[in-house]
């Protein structure tokens, strides 16, 4: 890709007015404003500058109410998430108040507008598809929307609407910075109204583009997804560092598709050698495109977001596109980059009586023993409990172990065992892996074992607090759920729409 050049706007000598004069002065000998990123006001603290690499007191004296007051009193007003700036700049000033709600500490971060971040991926952005930015927090985000903002407007003479919730990518004032170019910047006047300003946007203004950044509720998903059925070309941030977490968060995964378990025939589980419920994506996803930044040098591009969640979805092999900008200020393409997700093995496939050993010999890890002993006496499987791998015919372990790929699991994998795995350590699941592998002659009634099911998620939920999901049931075996619920002095909910409804359990 061509060769492009960096410029970096970043008005600090507007910041360095609003502070006292000693500090100012105290930065200013330090002389490596290139390198600064936030200075620190804390009440009966020393000021405290951080940059890149280190951080250094700039005064002797701690702070006072006096030093903190002549900084507030030179900058905006603070909105409701404890922000303010600098009219036309895109520093930002937070606050720390005590229960009176008195200002008692202040970080001055300096904003900074880099041009020329953007042809990293300007391909992408001119092919007019809607496209979700992810990555940690400090990498780089916020700077490739402002960006994307200013190219599109400017340079490709599109329709393009900011919204800023706050004003972290037009600055703080009335006047939007002139990072974004010729787009128009409209400011939310609380968080948690973000998503009303985006419809908000489409309705009043005709935009082409819609510039967003960190959505976080649900409410601001379900405002993306409409946005982009009306034909506007999202490019917008999300809280999340990569495609695999985003895919586990309930709230946002609608963004990429959703999530959502299916039961399949038998023929069709033997078709795809997996277990009768597997998950599949629920919709088209809201995001075509998605960027994972890895380093503010690094990108990796997943161009159709549809095909690399299914892929997921099912432990295929997905491939990302890598971008890399060298010293020279060229942007590299590598070849595609191929990624196992979490380098994890395939899960347990139903053998249908095919190849089944008589008794299976288990080695359960991170799996409760005792409750995998009484599945096997309940179920009257051909199975039993051994102590190390060399005996074991398969490992059976819970899900999230299998994503941290621990010793065991590694040298079972290496000895040719398979790895077997159960979303959650309840008796239920181990019985459903147990009729899964045995099939007929290990049937239970279905209700006794949605209420096995209740009791065992209600000892979670009372040891760590935290709620529970049930499997999906009928109307009725919910009814009877709910019912052991309130014995205990839970509280109980249903949720999902039928055929996937199911009972969530919560701390009263």
């Amino acid at each position: 890709m061509a060769e492009s050049q960096i410029q970096i706007t970043d008005n600090l000598d507007l910041l360095l007015f609003i502070l006292p004069p000693h500090i100012r002065e105290a930065l200013q000998r330090q002389n490596q404003f290139e390198a600064l990123v936030e200075i620190v006001l804390d009440l009966g603290r020393q000021p405290e500058g951080r940059f890149h690499d280190r951080g250094i007191y700039l005064s002797e004296d701690n702070v006072t109410r006096e030093d903190i007051k002549y900084v507030v009193s030179r900058v905006g007003l603070f909105t409701k998430d404890n922000r303010a700036g600098i009219e036309r700049t895109l520093h930002r000033i937070s606050a720390i108040r005590n229960r009176q709600g008195e200002i008692i500490g202040l970080t001055c971060r300096v904003g900074r507008a880099v041009f020329g971040t953007v042809d990293i991926i300007r391909d992408v952005i001119e092919s007019g598809q809607s496209i979700l930015l992810l990555g940690r927090p400090g990498v780089g985000k916020t700077t490739l929307l402002r960006e994307s903002a200013r190219v599109s407007a400017d340079e490709m003479n599109k329709r393009v609407i900011v919204v800023d919730t706050s004003n972290e990518i037009a600055g703080d004032g009335d006047i939007p910075h002139p990072g974004i170019g010729r787009a128009r910047r409209m400011q939310v006047p609380a968080p948690e109204l973000q998503h009303a300003v985006m419809i908000e946007a489409v309705e009043n203004h005709m935009p082409e583009v819609i510039v967003i950044d960190e959505i976080g509720t649900e409410a601001e998903a379900l405002a993306a997804r409409t946005i982009a059925e009306r034909g506007v070309q999202l490019i917008a941030t999300a809280h999340g560092n990569s495609l695999d977490n985003l895919l586990m968060n309930p709230t946002l995964s609608d963004l990429v598709g959703g999530v959502q378990a299916v039961t399949l025939s038998d023929e069709e589980a033997r078709k795809r050698r997996t277990q009768k419920t597997v998950l599949e994506r629920r919709a088209p996803p809201t995001f075509e495109v998605l960027i994972e930044i890895q380093e503010k040098i690094k990108l990796a591009v997943h161009h159709d977001v549809a095909e690399v969640v299914d892929r997921m979805l099912r432990n295929k092999t997905v491939r990302a596109e890598i971008r890399t900008r060298n010293e020279d200020g060229t942007v590299q393409l590598t070849e595609t980059e191929t990624t196992q997700e979490s380098s994890r093995p395939e899960p347990y496939v139903p053998l249908d009586g095919v190849g089944k050993k008589e008794v299976l010999r288990i080695l359960p890890f991170a799996v409760s023993r005792t409750r995998l002993e009484r599945a096997i006496k309940d179920l009257q499987c051909p199975a039993y409990i051994v102590e190390n791998l060399k005996e074991a015919d398969t490992v059976l372990t819970l899900k999230s172990q299998e994503k941290r790929q621990p010793k065991t699991l590694r040298e079972g994998v290496s000895r040719g065992l398979t790895i077997y795995t159960i979303k959650s350590n309840t008796t239920a699941q181990i019985k459903n892996f147990l009729r899964e592998y045995f099939g007929a002659g290990t049937h239970m009634d279905v209700e006794e074992v949605a209420l096995r099911e209740v009791e065992d998620a209600i000892k979670t939920v009372l040891e760590k607090a935290q709620p529970v999901e049930l499997s999906p049931q009928n109307s009725y075996i919910r009814k009877l759920q709910h019912q052991l619920v309130q014995r205990y002095g839970l509280m109980s909910e249903s949720k999902g729409e039928e055929a996937f409804r199911h009972v969530v359990i919560y701390m009263s």
